[in-house]
């Protein structure tokens, strides 16, 4: 037989099994750029009625299709495929077919395997005495055995599975179909479904029941979550998850759609409980993003509670503000605007809705220009704010807008020493307006002036293992205010830290500015080791000639000399990281002090934050703060790993949360058990237990960790 009269008779074979194996109509010409079929085997040949046998060792495949067996026989008359097994056809790693007969039509279309077994996505396998091959399309599993376990060879039950009458499996749709389902746990029958679907594991989005849940808290007793998915399309969803339990009527639900040039996403639920009788109860959360033309961003978020009480009733998000907004920007290499609108409300039950700024809005725009003629950078900004409070109130219900211009020139020059000289100039125009304040004037005008020289020696030293950066600063600065200042309503609390040891003013809004000569110096230094390792430190302190009485006690900046500023941070690659930062009076004493870490090993892993703050009642501490956090999990046994959590109040002697939970997780199934205890209280609040109860069952949906701890048979 010729070389070329064998290669037909292979394609003939093997070329139908590809477009039966996609669930599609034969190949087109455009698929057939997957490129030829190839057949292997010990021997291949013809008989005199025109059959074609390839035994030992056979080997079919064709683009992602791949066919080995033990023995190929096609009769070209009769339009038949017997292949005779061990059998085993890999589409892609997507889905493999296992059996010891089959016999199909030509284009595979049709036809019946014995002694089968599917497995879909390396995940799901079903085991079945046969199976039938249905136009292509549909594949028949009958006496069906179906689990995501690992299945040992002596005969003993996997963890779960589920038996069936008849599965039916639609690879276009990606969907199975049961008739006559028993799901038993250790081969004992549990639950009986007379009809049921489930998503085969490839399948990333369709409508059905997602995971089931209880909950049982002291407030709500305990109740059952029971979530349902519809897609509603390829770009949008909605999920829709009933939560019943003896104190409680809640449906949450979350939509999210997908545009061309933007997404929006929102949550919420609808409650009806014993905890506020005869009142409706929610929240809904929402966020959006769009891309306009001339790049500009449209932003939206969206938080609203019915009560202060909502969030934390539902082991929401522990919000004590709530805070919408809706912005449009554009940033690009030389300009930069901003614009929004933002909306607070607060939970607190000691706050007052109606003497609170909840009404904030913000715009601002900002340019650079780097003139030739006298080098370096030239920026300009505008900044517009108003803040209004719903009270009308006289002095209490104050309202303020303010509108700022400022221009400045920098530059820099290295000398060659090493000496790098920064210098900067400019001036700040403001003009405020206040109403609903007897007490202060309603207009205020204001201009300052500024300018600072800085000079700074960074140095590298490098001993083959470390490398070492050490950069003494010291900046010179003036500024001149002129003008009196309007009511302090957006500078109450100043943070003296690295980002403002060198700023001319170091309040955080433009309604304060700081005004006289100041001296700022510090030292930066870093250390790179060659094994991964780095640590960072700086220390610096700032002289003014006049105290400025706008600075609160403990923000370390109310005297002519501030506190000593100590801040640094060491890493030890991915396993350690330490971050400090603490300001020292002229005593030595701390004012503010915060260290937080997190350490990760190969079996636990451990964050924490400790805070301490001096008392300040300027800043609404009559007494020290002082809590500690601390977050961490460890991995018991294989498979196995607890979690813990606890918040503590060290000024008081009692914590304000504790957690703890279990996470058993292995190739098939997930149990996660969590408790949570709430201690704080208020007017609206109680304290609470909850307990959470989770099981999924891996194989229905997509597997998104790869690294499952898998059982052995031994």
């Amino acid at each position: 037989m010729s070389l070329l009269a064998r290669f037909l008779v292979i394609a003939a074979l093997v070329l139908p099994f590809d477009a039966a194996a996609q669930g599609r109509e034969p190949l087109s010409a455009t698929e057939e750029e997957e490129g030829p079929a190839v057949l292997v085997a010990d021997r291949v040949f013809i008989t005199p009625e025109r059959v074609l046998v390839a035994e030992g060792h056979v080997e079919a495949f064709q683009g992602d299709i791949r066919l080995r067996a033990r023995k190929i026989t096609f009769d070209r008359t009769e339009g038949k495929l017997t292949i005779e097994g061990p059998i085993r056809i890999d589409q892609g790693g997507t889905m493999v077919v296992l059996a010891d007969f089959a016999e199909l039509d030509k284009g595979l279309q049709n036809g019946l395997l014995t002694g089968a077994r599917m497995v879909l996505d390396q995940q799901l396998q079903l085991a079945a005495l046969q199976m039938a091959r249905v136009n292509g399309r549909y594949t028949q599993l009958y006496k069906t055995a179906v689990t995501s376990c690992h299945v040992c060879g002596d005969g003993r039950p996997p963890l779960w599975q589920i038996r069936a009458r008849t599965i039916t499996h639609d690879q276009e749709e990606r969907q199975l179909y049961f008739q006559g389902a028993q799901f038993r746990i250790l081969d004992v029958p549990v639950m009986y479904f007379p009809g049921m679907r489930l998503p085969d594991p490839t399948l990333e989005r369709a409508t059905g029941f997602l995971i089931p849940s209880v909950r049982s808290t002291s407030n709500l007793g305990t109740g059952v979550k029971i979530p349902y998915f519809f897609r509603l399309g390829d770009h949008a969803d909605l999920t829709l998850a009933p939560y019943i339990s003896s104190a409680t009527r809640t449906l949450e639900y979350r939509y999210r759609q997908a545009f061309r040039k933007g997404r929006i996403e929102f949550e919420g639920a609808h409650t009806r409980d014993d905890l506020i009788s005869g009142e409706t109860r929610g929240y809904i959360f929402g966020s959006a993003r769009f891309d306009l033309p001339r790049d500009y961003k449209l932003e939206f978020s969206l938080q609203l509670a019915s009560d202060n009480s909502y969030l934390v009733d539902y082991g929401l998000p522990d919000l004590d503000r709530l805070r919408s907004e809706l912005s449009i920007s554009r940033y690009r290499l030389d300009t930069a605007f901003r614009t929004r609108l933002i909306n607070f409300e607060s939970l607190r039950d000691a706050d007052d809705e109606s003497l609170l700024p909840t009404i904030v809005v913000d715009a601002s725009f900002e340019r650079r220009f780097f003139p030739k003629v006298i080098g370096g950078e030239v920026r300009t900004s505008f900044l517009l704010h108003t803040h209004r409070r719903p009270s009308n109130i006289d002095i209490l219900g104050r309202d303020i807008r303010r509108a700022t211009a400022d221009v400045s020139w920098q530059r820099f020059w290295l000398m060659d020493n090493g000496l790098r000289t920064d210098f900067e100039i400019g001036v700040a125009a403001d003009l405020f307006q206040v109403r609903q304040d007897s007490t202060s004037e309603s207009r205020f005008n204001r201009i300052t002036p500024r300018s600072a020289i800085k000079f700074s020696y960074p140095m590298v030293m490098s001993t083959g293992r470390v490398t070492h950066y050490l950069e003494p600063v010291v900046q010179i600065g003036w500024t001149n205010v002129h003008g009196l200042n309007p009511p302090n309503d957006e500078s109450t609390f100043v943070e003296f830290d690295q980002g403002n040891l060198l700023a001319l003013s170091r309040f955080p809004a433009p309604d304060r500015r700081e005004s006289g000569t100041t001296v700022a110096y510090g030292l930066n230094w870093a250390a790179y080791g060659a094994k991964g390792w780095q640590a960072n430190a700086t220390i610096g302190q700032v002289q003014r000639r006049d105290a400025n009485p706008d600075f609160t006690r403990t923000s370390g900046l109310s005297s002519t000399t501030s506190d000593v500023l100590v801040a640094g941070q060491i890493r030890f690659a991915d396993k350690l990281s330490l971050t400090a930062r603490t300001l020292l009076d002229d005593t030595f004493s701390l004012s503010k002090a915060e260290v937080r870490g997190d350490w990760t090993s190969s079996r636990a892993q451990l964050a924490g934050t400790y805070l301490w703050l001096g008392p300040d009642p300027a800043e609404g501490r009559a007494q020290a703060l002082s809590e500690i956090w601390l977050n961490g999990g460890y991995q018991i046994a294989t498979g196995w790993t607890a979690s813990a959590s606890l918040r503590y109040d060290i000024s008081d002697q009692r914590a304000s949360r504790a957690g703890l939970g279990f996470v058993y997780r292995n190739e098939c199934v997930t149990v996660d058990l969590g408790l949570n205890r709430r201690y704080t209280s208020s007017t609206s609040i109680e304290p609470s237990t909850d307990i959470g109860f989770t099981i999924s069952l891996s194989g229905f949906s997509v597997d998104a960790e790869p690294n499952k701890y898998r059982r052995s048979c031994s």
